[in-house]
Order: structure tokens, then sequence, then C-alpha cells
């Protein structure tokens, strides 16, 4: 038995564990994977970065468990940019699971934006962040093509209450907020079908700028909207994540998840080329053996 026999007969649990161990590995090591950023993630950094101070940022945050892993670095890091620049950030989550996650978010970015912090050589002071002032949750609603068209009129219409209780027209950041004439855009970071209710219901009826953050599977699907200029901007999955954070100079989750996923696509790839090697050598050698059985 030579060694393409040996690489067929390979348990395929053993690749598995093998997978996992590199990942492992990855994850604790300290390397840096180095970061190419792609125009469409670049265009919605820039869009907000030169918003004047005080603009109101719509953050529709339609995912849940599932897919925060590959969504939820986008959250920070774009709301952390906002809160830096003084931008105000308006935000709804139409995926019944997602209220809770996002309002936990919310609260440990709260707490980060206690500590001043420095990027692109710039010295942030601590910032006390309050709810009502900087921004406002409005929670979970469903429907969401019906909430999408209620907001176009008045926020107040599916949401009389923010997700916390509060009348809106007691908080003093929705003095003059009333619809999407009132934000400077809408940026939806989603993991299910509602970015098309955003696209159709949101921009398409009320043409105020939107931008998506969406998984990776699903991702290219949504690039003919940004050909046609319906969208400004796409971030998708955990490679649009880390993007952002490497234009923000603001390293989390999603740039140490590049390290794992870099050194497991290379583990695949791996195995698929010695599979394939394997596979054709043993093909090879069976067709001689035939031949020379003939003989």
């Amino acid at each position: 038995m030579n060694i393409f026999d040996r690489l067929m007969l390979i348990d395929r649990r053993w690749v598995f564990l093998f997978l996992v161990i590199v990942s492992v590995f990855a994850y604790v090591a300290d390397f840096q994977v180095p970061i190419m950023v792609e125009p469409e993630v670049r265009n919605i950094y820039r869009f907000i970065d030169t918003l004047p101070i005080g603009s109101v940022v719509f953050l529709p945050l339609d995912y849940d468990p599932g897919s925060m892993a590959e969504l939820h670095p986008m959250t920070f890091a774009i709301v952390e940019q906002c809160w830096r620049k003084e931008l105000k950030v308006l935000i709804t989550a139409l995926s019944q699971n997602g209220p809770g996650m996002a309002d936990e978010a919310l609260r440990k970015l709260v707490d980060s934006m206690k500590v001043p912090r420095t990027y692109h050589g710039i010295t942030y002071p601590a910032r006390e962040i309050v709810n009502g002032v900087d921004y406002v949750f409005l929670g979970y609603k469903p429907y969401p093509a019906m909430v999408i068209l209620g907001m176009g009129q008045n926020f107040r219409l599916p949401f009389p209450l923010d997700y916390y209780g509060t009348p809106l027209d007691s908080l003093p950041m929705m003095r003059g907020l009333f619809n999407y004439d009132d934000i400077a855009c809408a940026i939806n970071i989603s993991g299910t079908n509602a970015t098309d209710f955003w696209i159709s219901y949101g921009q398409g009826r009320y043409g105020f700028p939107l931008a998506i953050g969406v998984t990776g599977v699903s991702t290219a699907q949504y690039y003919p909207y940004y050909g046609s200029g319906q969208l400004f901007g796409i971030m998708g999955g955990m490679l649009g994540a880390a993007q952002y954070e490497e234009l923000a100079d603001n390293a989390g989750n999603a740039k140490g998840a590049m390290r794992v996923q870099l050194s497991a696509h290379l583990v695949i790839i791996a195995f698929v080329i010695m599979g394939n090697i394997g596979f054709f050598a043993t093909m090879r050698k069976r067709k001689r053996e035939k031949i020379e059985g003939r003989r």
C-alpha cells in the first residue's frame, strides 16, 4: 500500500479533529492577517466619518444570535464610530430574537465610551452616553414591511414608546426627528430577509441613503443593488466586519476571527488537494493493473 492508498483511507473524523486543532491554535496565537479593504466597505466608513456633528444614523439591527458572530462586530464598530464623532444613533430590531441582543450590545458600548481611546492617532476623551440624548432604541415590532412603511410617515406610528417604555415625544433626541427625511442614512445589519424589505419598502419608497451589512452567504445577491446605486455600501460577513474594524482602527472580534478563518481555509484547501492527488493516483494505479491483468 503506497502513500496515495493511505490518503484515500484516512477517516474523515481525523480531518475534522485536525481542523479543530488548527482553529484553536490560530485563535490563541498572536499574529495578524493583512486586511484588504473593499470600496463598498470604505464607502460606508467615509459616509459616516464625514457627517456633521449631531447627524442621526439609523441602524436597523435585524439579526439574531445565529448570525451574531458575523454581524455583531459591525454593530460595535459602527456605533462606536458614530459616538466618537458625536453623531446620534437611532436603532430598531425587526428580528424577534434580536432586541435583547441589541440592548446588551448597547450597554457594552456605553461602558466602552467611558474610557478614552485613540484611533488613527487622535485621542477621543471619555464620554457619558445618555439614552434618549445620544441614542434611542425603538425595539421590535412584527411585520417588517408595515413597520418600515409606517416609519416613513412617522417613527411614532409603529413605535409610540421606545424599547424601555418611554414615550418618544419625551426623549430629547426625538425632537424634530419624525421620519426618514430627518436621518442622514440607514445602515441595515441583517441576518434575515429584512434587508429585502429595507431595499423595497424603505429605500425604494422613500429614497434615503441605505447601506447594508449581511452574512457572508447572502452577500452576493445584494451586489446588483450596489451596482444600481440603491445601496451606497455593503459589508459582507466576517470579512466585511474585519475590513470595517481596519478602517476604524478599532480591532475587535472580526479581525481576530480572520486568523481562524484563514487557517481553516488553508487546511481545507490542503486536504482538497491531497484528496484529489490520492484519487487520481489510485485511479491511475487501478487502470495500470487492469491493463497488466489483460496481458
